[in-house]
């Protein structure tokens, strides 16, 4: 007697309970298979980018928009500071590193980021072809952004203002291809790095007066530009030693025009505030699987109920009330088993789809589909959880009545 095919065969004699139990199983797995891959994937993600980066300094307003504007480039900044602001953080004592970013352009919705060398040697960033920009107007490319537009190395392109990619294009002045970063993993895939000498010309082009060609050599020199200082839109600080943390951030914040935020404490209120709505997911999730459970403990022991004859018949041909027993037992494993499979696949599925739209929206991608320790820890749940629904209802095989019950029927 082939415990799995009679197993199997009870199964889908019972189709529609079957299907049930399995669905319930499915979504609960999923949801619980999905939120540890996120989960996972963020916190990479976050931490990866975020490692080495003790402070952002930038324009006052919410600490959180200047954290994932600057450093995640996945938000609007909260304006420009003096860049002799942060040239005087070079000289405190607390600070080792300062890398000054300016933002405000874009090419086909990629963001174009004057710095300095420093942020590249930051990220551990390596130029697979070409070289990395040295003159204004000199552009490379991060492996993302010469993937999805098409541009090599002697390409040119006019950059657009703003960042979301419909901006009006700044025509006048053109950017040069010299180099394309190999793929680092990092938010330099998705960037287009300068010069911080290259924002500012353009800008200084796009905000020049036009004048009239009649016009006088006195008007014209009346109506000459004065020369600004020189704004950046925020930093990226790494101390020296810990006495910076305790001291500079509020330094900063009492005694210049710029805030001072720190990415540990920002990432941490954000993940915070996102646990909340995770908790109460994976919750729903556990109630979905328990209900699941039970689903198969009234299918069982319906089964059981209308198979007693079966059952006592099989019992007067020398099968043994163990054997049975597993049988039943069986019928919950290949139920969970299949929930388990079909939750899992879901999950994945589910993080593929994340995956596209957060690379549409944010040009971030979740690369890493492979299973998690934890989801094999949920299989092993699974099937406890299959096998506990199973046995409850299969333990009245020990209390059947074999005369009686053929007696009955």
């Amino acid at each position: 007697m082939n415990l799995i095919k009679i197993s199997w065969a009870n199964i889908k004699d019972k189709k529609l309970n079957s299907f049930l139990s399995v669905l319930l199983l499915t979504l609960g797995i999923g949801m619980i298979s999905l939120l540890l891959l996120l989960n996972k994937q963020l916190d990479e993600q976050f931490r990866r980018n975020i490692k080495g980066i003790d402070m952002v300094v930038g324009a006052k307003g919410s600490p959180l928009q200047l954290i994932l504007s600057s450093i995640y480039q996945i938000d609007a900044p909260t304006g420009n500071v003096p860049l002799s602001e942060v040239n005087k953080l070079k000289m405190n004592p607390f600070v080792k590193t300062v890398i000054p970013l300016s933002m405000g352009d874009n090419y086909q919705g990629y963001r174009i980021v004057g710095t300095t060398p420093t942020y590249v040697k930051h990220f551990e960033a390596a130029v697979g072809t070409g070289k990395l920009f040295e003159k204004p107007l000199e552009v490379t490319l991060g492996s993302k952004v010469a993937g999805a537009t098409g541009l090599k190395v002697g390409d040119t392109f006019a950059s657009a203002h703003g960042l979301d990619g419909e901006g009006d294009e700044h025509g006048d002045s053109k950017y040069l291809v010299v180099g394309v970063f190999e793929s680092s993993g990092s938010v330099i895939d998705q960037l287009i790095l300068t010069d911080l000498s290259s924002v500012w010309a353009i800008h200084d082009h796009a905000d020049a007066p036009a004048h009239d060609a009649e016009e006088g050599e006195h008007d014209h020199e009346e109506t000459m530009p004065q020369p600004q200082e020189r704004e950046v839109t925020s930093a990226l600080i790494q101390f020296r030693n810990p006495m910076g943390l305790l001291a500079l951030p509020r330094q900063v914040n009492a005694n210049t025009p710029m805030q001072a935020a720190l990415p540990s404490i920002e990432i941490n209120r954000l993940f915070s505030l996102l646990g909340v709505g995770i908790d109460t997911l994976r919750a729903l999730a556990f109630v979905i699987i328990l209900i699941a459970g039970a689903s198969v403990f009234i299918s069982l022991y319906n089964s059981l109920k209308e198979r007693k004859y079966e059952m006592a018949l099989m019992l007067s041909m020398g099968a043994t009330r163990t054997r049975l027993f597993g049988m039943l037992l069986l019928e919950g494993l290949i139920l969970a088993l299949l929930g388990y499979v079909a939750g899992v696949l879901l999950s994945h599925l589910g993080l593929w789809l994340f995956s596209q739209a957060a690379e549409q929206d944010f040009h971030y991608s979740f690369s890493s589909m492979a299973l998690l320790p934890e989801e094999l820890l949920l299989l092993a749940g699974a099937l406890a959880i299959g096998v506990l629904a199973a046995a409850l209802p299969s333990l009245g095989v020990y209390r059947l009545s074999i005369s009686r019950t053929l007696a009955q029927d």
